[in-house]
């Protein structure tokens, strides 16, 4: 009877002792488990904060080298208007002179150098304005594409019209409309450049929350697999990404080059 009693104490105490080691081991595994867990959220909220520190990063990079180069095009704008365009008012100035003095079956021979001249001079200016983001900003964002179609109109291209879709959304921000009238404007000097095109055609659609920019061009074209990424196509993309807009540049083997810009208004 004794023994039998001091069996059932001795199980009872193995009983309490495996309890007391199982629920030891569930404590330790429920602390590793939170320790784990804890130090996952940790590393995660530290990747997180590198990479949100690198994008930060990047783009004040790319706002900078935007600015920069906004500014080196004002200033190539003003040598253009004020020095070239000097220049060539005053070689004008003196063929006229050089002209009143010949004779009259000479005069026929300065016709051609004052028209080029005078080409030149209006060409100088135009493109003067479209470089000076100030003169963009003063004329408006449309008005400005509008421009710059007109003047590659007039030095190559059969037709380059602009087409506008939707009821008109100002810019919140002012610089924005400076960047997308770049994005634009690199894609139309790429289509002088290489496409060998003969028709432009821009779309600008306002929708609810977006503006939605359709450039397109009817030339060569090219395998979007072997295009090589210069700095055009790198400056359009990062200009894109700087303003938060969605960039889909698409093309293939003679049938031209379409680009489509989506950017949130809202």
């Amino acid at each position: 009877m004794v023994q039998t009693g001091e069996q059932l104490a001795s199980t009872a105490a193995e009983r309490y002792l495996l309890i007391y080691m199982i629920t030891v081991l569930v404590v330790v595994t429920f602390l590793v488990v939170i320790f784990f867990i804890v130090f996952q959220k940790r590393k995660n909220k530290l990747l997180l904060d590198k990479i949100k520190q690198q994008q930060a990063f990047e783009e004040e990079i790319a706002q900078a080298q935007t600015e920069i180069q906004e500014q080196t095009l004002k200033n190539i704008g003003w040598e253009l208007h004020d020095n070239v365009g000097q220049l060539l008012s005053f070689a004008s100035m003196q063929l006229s002179i050089l002209k009143m003095q010949v004779a009259d079956d000479e005069k026929e021979k300065f016709k051609d150098t004052s028209e080029a001249l005078k080409n030149s001079l209006s060409e100088v200016r135009a493109l003067s304005k479209t470089l000076n983001n100030e003169v963009v900003l003063n004329i408006g964002f449309e008005k400005s594409i509008t421009n710059e179609l007109n003047r590659l109109k007039k030095m190559k291209f059969a037709s380059a019209e602009l087409k506008t879709v939707g009821k008109k959304v100002d810019f919140t921000n002012r610089k924005h409309e400076i960047i997308i009238f770049r994005i634009i404007q690199e894609f139309l000097s790429n289509s002088v450049k290489y496409s060998e095109a003969e028709n432009l055609a821009i779309t600008i659609e306002y929708k609810t929350q977006s503006l939605k920019i359709t450039a397109i061009d009817d030339g060569k074209g090219f395998n979007m697999s072997d295009i090589e990424k210069g700095s055009g196509l790198i400056n359009m993309k990062s200009r894109a990404t700087l303003i938060n807009a969605v960039f889909k540049l698409s093309s293939k083997a003679n049938q031209g080059v379409k680009l489509v810009l989506d950017y949130p208004i809202s």
